[in-house]
């Protein structure tokens, strides 16, 4: 039988700094998806690391075994700190629990703002690394697939994206509090991805006349500072732009903090300290924590802005009910695609064998028949392949829909009976049973010991 596992942590079981820890971690060269040909007991394997969750969705036979090679896996060769008591952190979702939280996250229910549009395109793009390595087959494609349709069915149906914040909607929010006005406040960006660029939207929508882009790449920070007009500033000169800055919103991906309390410290004399916000909603932090001890420096990170998103909650909670009803039908259909696949190398063999007995026949014909030209030949092929194809119809269809019901190891062993596939049956799974595993590393074996 196979098991669909979903194996992690995300905001809702870690704090922000182990949530770093790891995905510091997770951003070393070499792609966790690089060890699936030493993890014996799993099949297929995709890799989920956003900023606020990491996981693992995996396909194996053998529970326990699969979970705890995943779990080696974050241990040894993702790096994971040994002080870092992983247990308490994780969550594992089997079966029907693993694929209803994967709906659930594609569709932004399992979000930390309800609604935000960006892990969609985070977990397209964990697929499209999964088919680089060749790390996903039948079980995994098909859910993968099944999950990006139900976040569009969740979107179409309801209006869970209307009433959705994003985190840099919340971040805008957040300083808007705190300084009431914020029109003639300059902000400063640090970074140019998606969360810049959300977060320039918000604060032009709120009337910010002066902010300036600080990226590594320059070519971006013109780019996204022309969209808004900006500034730019170049990346060295960095700790002089925050001078003149009321608000800074970091989110690079640096594996580090950019800006150290040192660095800030010795800016806010030369401020006279004039406050100075920091909402830094990178995954690791960009600014130091120990900021928050200066006089007039206010440091948040993005576990602080869990307490900022209530923006039409009830709204946003209402379609989360109907959104979830949607996922609990969808999970209910994945669930008999399943079931389904049990009788599916019964059906590929009574098809492989009736057009075994079709192609021998075709040849007894046709070796009596030489007189026959190309396209009559062609008819006969035609006229044989749709005989076969009507007569096994009703069979096929029947032993899907048993596949959804108790008794169909019973009607699956009267089909391999009437059809004599007893020994085909048989030679597939001992030519299986006979694959080779790759040689799993020593450190690995040590590990999982």
């Amino acid at each position: 039988m196979v098991h669909i596992i979903l194996l992690g942590m995300n905001h809702k079981t870690a704090p922000v700094e182990v949530r770093e820890q790891l995905a510091v971690a997770c951003r070393k060269e070499v792609n966790p998806l690089h060890m699936l040909p030493h993890l014996e007991h799993v099949e297929e394997l995709i890799y989920v690391s956003t900023c606020n969750r990491v996981e693992f969705l995996f396909t194996c036979g053998s529970l326990s075994e699969a979970i705890a090679e995943v779990k080696a896996l974050l241990r040894t060769h993702v790096g994971l700190p040994s002080s870092v008591p992983l247990d308490s952190y994780l969550y594992v979702h089997k079966d029907l629990e693993a694929v209803k939280h994967l709906f659930m996250v594609a569709s932004s229910l399992d979000s930390m703002v309800v609604g935000e549009p960006q892990i969609l395109g985070q977990l397209k793009e964990a697929y499209r690394t999964a088919v680089e390595y060749r790390s996903v087959k039948t079980v995994l494609n098909r859910l993968m697939h099944k999950s990006f349709s139900v976040a569009k069915r969740v979107r179409t149906e309801t209006c869970i994206g209307s009433c959705a914040v994003s985190v840099s909607y919340a971040a805008v929010e957040l300083a808007r509090k705190i300084f009431g006005q914020i029109k003639d406040k300059r902000v400063l960006l640090i970074g140019a991805g998606e969360m810049a660029e959300l977060a320039a939207e918000h604060f032009l929508r709120q009337g910010v006349k002066t902010m300036m882009v600080a990226n590594r790449t320059l070519e971006r920070a013109v780019e996204l500072a022309a969209r808004f007009k900006a500034e730019t500033v170049p990346f060295a000169a960095l700790l002089e732009a925050l001078k003149a800055a009321d608000i800074v919103v970091s989110s690079t991906g640096a594996p580090q903090p950019i800006i150290s309390y040192r660095d800030i410290k010795a800016r806010m004399r030369e401020r006279r300290n004039k406050p100075l916000f920091f909402i830094d909603i990178a995954v690791p932090r960009d600014i130091d924590p120990k900021a928050n001890q200066i006089d007039n420096v206010y440091v948040y990170d993005i576990d602080d802005l869990q307490g900022v998103i209530e923006f039409n909650k009830e709204e946003r909670l209402s379609q989360a009910r109907a959104a979830e009803h949607i996922i609990d039908e969808e999970t209910i259909k994945f669930r008999n695609w399943m079931e389904s696949l049990s009788v599916s190398p019964t059906i590929v063999s009574v098809r492989e064998k009736a057009e075994k007995i079709r192609q021998d026949e075709l040849r007894k014909t046709f070796s009596q028949l030489p007189d026959l030209n190309d396209r009559q030949r062609e008819a006969i092929e035609i006229l044989t392949s749709s005989i076969i194809k009507k007569l096994l119809h009703d069979p096929i269809i029947f032993l899907k829909k048993k596949a959804q019901r108790e008794a169909r190891a019973v009607y699956m062993d009267f089909t391999l009976q009437l059809f004599n596939l007893i020994e085909t049956i048989d030679e597939v799974d001992g030519a299986q049973a006979e694959s080779p595993k790759a040689q799993e590393p020593e450190f690995f074996k040590a590990a999982k010991k």
